[in-house]
C-alpha cells in the first residue's frame, strides 16, 4: 500500500528553478529533431562516425532514420513534459538536483540506444539505462521497499543485458558486422547459420527483461516505488520500450523464422493477457497502470512476431498510441496523489469539480486507451485487428488475445476515469484543488494529442508511422492510417471490444475479488521464484564466503595456488605436449652444487620446527636461485633476487616474534596435510613441465630482436632489462612500486605497537 507523502509537500505550489532549467536540454533536442524531421521523412538518413578501434570494427557511429526519429521524438517530447512536471512535483525535495541529473542522464542513454549504429555502443547505452533506472527507482533510498525494488530491477534487466552482449558477440562470430546499418543484406546469412538459435535466444532475453515480458514481468509493477514522473517517463514512454526497439531493429536480421514468430507471438500473447487480467486486482492507481503497461508491451511483442505490413504497422502505431495515453495517465496519477495524498481507488472519487483540467486530460487518455471512435486509440485497435487477421502465424490466437486484452483495458479505463472523478467525494478530500500549470501541461498535451492524432491519422501515418516501418521493414504495400476503413471485420471487433469492456466495468468488483483469489492461490509465481532464487544465491554466497574468506592465510594461498594450477594446467596439458625428458647436463659443474644446495634448503623449510629456521631455509632457496642466475650470466637478476630475499628475511624476522612457535600450534589432520602436499607437488610438477616444454621448443626471438635494436637507439640504454622496466614498461613498473610501497606501509602499521591510552576520567 502506498504511503502518503507529508502534507506540506502536497501543497507546495512552487517550481524548482533547477527543474525549469533542466527542461532546456530535452526541449532543445526536440526542436533539433523537428528541424531534421522533414529530411528524414523524405528518406534521408543522418549519420555521424568517429573511429574508436577500427581494427576491431568498433566505431562511435550514430544514425538517425525513421525508426530512430519516432523513438527520439517520444523520448525528448516526454522528457520535456516530465521535466516540467517534476519542477513542481519535486519542488522542495532535498535531493532535487540529483533527481534531474539522473533523469537527464537516463534520457541521453535512451537516445543513445535508439541512434547507436554500432552494437557495442548500443550495449553501452543499454546498460546506461539499466544503471540510471536503478538510481531513479530507488530514488527514495531511505525506504526499504524502494531499495529492494531497485535491486530487483537492476538484477533482472542487468542479467538480460549480459545475455544481449552474448548475442552481440555471437553475431560477430556468425559473420555480421558490429555496424547495424551493414545488416541489410546479412539476414539470410545469419538465419541459416548454426548459431542462429543461440543468437535469437540471447537477443530475445535482453528484450524480454527490459520490456517486462513473461516470466520476467514482475519487476515492472514493483518499480512503481519510483517517483511518479519517473514512472511516466521510464515505465510508459521510454525504458520499457527499449526492448521493443531492439526487436524492431533486429527484425530484418533475425525475423521471419518459425522460431522468431512462434516465440514472440506466444510470449507476447501470454504477457498481454496476464497483464490485462492482473490490472483488475490492485486498488493502487500506479500498479493498475503498471499492469496495463505490461499488457501493451505484450501486444507489441506479439505483433512484432508477424511479417505482414499491417501487423508491423499495427505494432508501430500502438507504440505511439500507448506512449501518449499512458504517460498522460501516469502524470495525472501523480497529480491526484500530490493533491489528495493517496493513490488508492477505494479512497478517491468525485474529483472532477476540484480538478477539472486534470479530469479532461484523463478523460481523453482513457477514451484513447479504451479505443473510442475519433480517438487515436480507436485507430490503433482497428489496425491491430487488421494485422492479426492478415497474419499467417497463429492468426486466431493473436486476434483472440488482442480482443480480450483490449476489452479488459476498456474496463480498466472506465474504472480509472469514473472511479476517480465521478461519484461522491470523500470528506477527507473536501479541500482538494487543481495542480499548478506546470503539472497540468504534460497530461493535457499528451491527452490532447490522442484526440488530434485520431482526427488526422493520415498525417500521423505519413510523418511518423510510415518512415518508422520502412526503416525496419521495406514494405511493398501502402502504409496509410484512416479514420474509417469501412464496415469490415476489424470495425466489428472494435465494437465488440467496447461492449465487452463495458460488461467488465460493470462486473469489476466481482472480477477484482476473483483475480485477487487467483493470484493468491497460484502455487508458483515469478515473484516467488525470483525471491527463492535470490535467497538461495545469498545463502550460497554466504557459505562460499565463509569457507574462503575465513581469515586463514594458508587457505587463501591454497585457493590461489589451486586456481592457478587449474587455469594454467588444463589448457597446457590439453593442447600441448609437455616435455618431461631430463635435459642434458651441459652447464657448469658448479650449477649441480647449487641445485643440491637449493634441495637441502627446501628440506630445511619442510622439516623446520621453528619459524626462523623455516624462513632462513626459504632464504637459502632464493639465494641458490640467485647464484644460478649469476652462473648463467644474469648478474642483474641475481642482484635483484638477493635483495628481495634479504628484505624478506629481515621483514619476516621482525614479524616472527609476534607469532606463536610452530610447536604450539595444533597439528593439522592427516587428510588436510596430504591435500596440501599434493597441491604443492602438482604446482611444482606443472611449473617443471612448462619450463621443460618451453626450453625444448623453438623460441620466437622477434621480440628479443626488437628490444635489442630499440633499447640503445630509442631509449639510450645498454642494459636491456633496465630499459624495458624504466621506458617500455614504465607504467607497469610504477604500479609495481606503488604496490610494494603500500605493502610496506601496511607492514609498518602492523608492526607498530599501539600507544596505550590513559584511562578515561568520567569526571574530567
Amino acid at each position: 500500500m502506498p504511503k502518503s507523502k507529508p502534507k506540506s509537500h502536497h501543497h507546495n505550489y512552487g517550481s524548482s528553478r533547477l527543474g525549469l532549467l533542466s527542461t532546456a536540454l530535452p526541449l532543445l533536442l526536440f526542436l533539433g529533431l523537428c528541424y531534421l524531421w522533414p529530411e528524414v521523412i523524405g528518406g534521408r538518413v543522418y549519420q555521424l562516425q568517429w573511429p574508436w578501434i577500427p581494427s576491431l570494427d568498433l566505431y562511435l557511429r550514430f544514425r538517425l532514420d525513421g525508426l530512430s526519429l519516432l523513438f527520439c521524438l517520444i523520448v525528448t517530447g516526454a522528457g520535456f513534459l516530465v521535466s516540467l512536471y517534476s519542477s513542481s512535483y519535486m519542488a522542495g525535495h532535498s535531493h532535487v538536483g540529483r533527481y534531474f541529473v539522473f533523469l537527464n542522464a537516463f534520457m541521453l542513454s535512451m537516445l543513445g540506444i535508439v541512434t547507436a549504429d554500432n552494437l557495442l555502443l548500443l550495449f553501452v547505452f543499454w546498460e546506461g539505462t539499466t544503471v540510471f533506472s536503478y538510481l531513479l527507482i530507488g530514488f527514495d533510498h531511505e525506504a526499504d521497499t524502494a531499495r529492494d525494488n531497485a535491486r530487483q530491477a537492476i538484477l533482472i534487466t542487468g542479467a538480460g543485458g549480459l545475455a544481449l552482449l552474448l548475442g552481440i558477440l555471437l553475431l560477430k562470430i556468425a559473420g555480421a558486422s558490429f555496424t547495424i546499418s551493414h545488416w541489410v543484406g546479412a539476414g539470410d546469412q545469419i538465419r541459416q547459420h548454426a548459431l542462429y538459435p543461440a543468437i535469437f535466444t540471447a537477443v530475445f532475453l535482453g528484450a524480454m527483461t527490459k520490456s517486462a515480458q513473461f516470466p520476467f514481468h514482475f519487476w515492472l509493477p514493483n518499480a512503481m516505488s519510483a517517483p511518479t514522473p519517473v514512472s511516466a517517463f521510464l515505465h510508459a514512454a521510454t525504458m520499457v520500450k527499449a526492448g521493443i526497439y531492439l526487436l524492431m531493429r533486429f527484425h530484418p536480421l533475425l525475423g521471419g523464422t518459425e522460431l522468431w514468430m512462434t516465440t514472440l507471438v506466444l510470449v507476447g500473447g501470454i504477457t498481454a493477457l496476464w497483464g490485462a487480467v492482473q490490472a483488475l486486482a490492485p486498488s493502487d492507481l500506479k500498479r493498475v497502470l503498471a499492469y496495463t503497461t505490461m499488457m501493451a508491451l505484450g501486444i507489441l511483442t506479439m505483433f512484432l512476431g508477424g511479417q505482414t505490413t499491417p501487423t508491423l504497422t499495427a505494432a508501430t502505431t500502438f507504440l505511439l498510441v500507448h506512449a501518449l495515453y499512458k504517460a498522460s495517465l501516469f502524470l495525472a496519477a501523480g497529480s491526484i496523489d500530490h493533491q489528495t495524498g493517496t493513490r488508492l481507488l477505494d479512497r478517491l472519487g468525485g474529483l472532477w469539480r476540484a480538478m477539472p483540467l486534470t479530469a479532461l486530460a484523463v478523460a481523453a487518455a482513457t477514451m484513447s486507451m479504451a479505443g473510442f471512435p475519433l480517438f487515436f486509440g480507436f485507430i490503433g485497435k482497428e489496425i491491430m485487428y487488421k494485422g492479426a487477421l492478415t497474419e499467417t502465424v497463429y492468426p486466431g490466437f493473436a486476434t483472440t488475445i488482442a480482443l480480450l486484452s483490449n476489452a479488459l483495458m476498456t474496463g480498466v479505463a472506465g474504472t480509472i476515469m469514473l472511479g476517480v472523478f465521478f461519484g461522491r467525494r470523500p470528506t477527507a478530500l473536501a479541500a482538494v484543488r487543481e495542480v499548478p500549470w506546470t503539472m497540468r501541461l504534460g497530461p493535457s498535451i499528451m491527452g490532447g494529442l490522442t484526440i488530434l492524432f485520431g482526427i488526422i491519422p493520415w498525417w500521423v501515418s505519413a510523418n511518423l508511422v510510415q518512415p518508422a516501418v520502412l526503416a525496419f521493414h521495406p514494405a511493398r504495400e501502402e502504409i496509410r492510417l484512416k479514420l474509417f476503413y469501412g464496415f469490415n471485420t476489424p470495425l466489428l471487433l472494435s465494437f465488440i471490444t467496447l461492449m465487452l469492456g463495458g460488461l467488465i466495468f460493470m462486473k469489476r468488483q466481482h472480477l477484482r475479488v476473483w483475480v485477487g483469489m487467483l493470484r493468491q492461490r497460484l502455487p508458483v509465481t515469478s515473484q516467488r521464484t525470483y525471491q527463492f532464487g535470490l535467497d538461495m544465491f545469498m545463502r550460497a554466497a554466504d557459505s562460499v564466503t565463509g569457507a574462503l574468506q575465513n581469515g586463514s592465510l594458508t587457505n587463501y594461498l591454497a585457493v590461489i595456488v589451486l586456481c592457478m594450477a587449474v587455469a594454467v594446467g588444463w589448457p597446457w596439458f590439453g593442447s600441448a605436449k609437455p616435455a618431461l625428458g631430463v635435459p642434458a647436463l651441459d652447464g657448469p659443474i658448479v650449477a649441480v652444487g647449487l641445485v643440491l644446495l637449493i634441495l637441502a634448503a627446501t628440506i630445511i623449510v619442510l622439516t623446520a620446527k621453528k619459524r626462523l629456521a623455516a624462513i632462513c631455509g626459504l632464504g637459502g632457496v632464493g639465494a641458490g636461485v640467485a647464484l644460478l642466475f649469476l652462473v648463467f650470466g644474469a648478474p642483474d637478476l641475481a642482484l635483484t633476487q638477493l635483495m628481495v630475499e634479504t628484505l624478506t628475511v629481515i621483514i619476516v624476522s621482525l614479524v616472527l616474534p609476534r607469532l606463536p612457535p610452530l610447536n604450539r600450534e595444533k597439528k593439522k589432520p592427516l587428510p588436510l596435510r596430504i591435500t596440501r602436499a599434493g597441491l604443492c607437488l602438482a604446482v611444482g610438477f606443472l611449473v617443471t613441465a612448462m619450463l621443460m616444454g618451453v626450453g625444448q621448443s623453438p623460441l620466437d626471438r622477434s621480440l628479443t630482436a626488437y628490444f635489442e635494436t630499440k633499447s640503445y637507439l630509442a631509449a639510450h640504454g645498454r642494459n636491456i632489462v633496465n630499459v624495458i622496466l624504466v621506458d617500455f614498461r614504465a607504467l607497469d613498473t610504477l604500479g609495481e612500486i606503488t604496490v610494494v610501497v603500500l605493502a610496506a606501509w601496511a607492514g609498518i602499521a602492523l608492526l607498530r605497537k599501539p600507544k596505550e591510552r590513559p584511562p578515561c576520567n568520567p569526571l574530567s
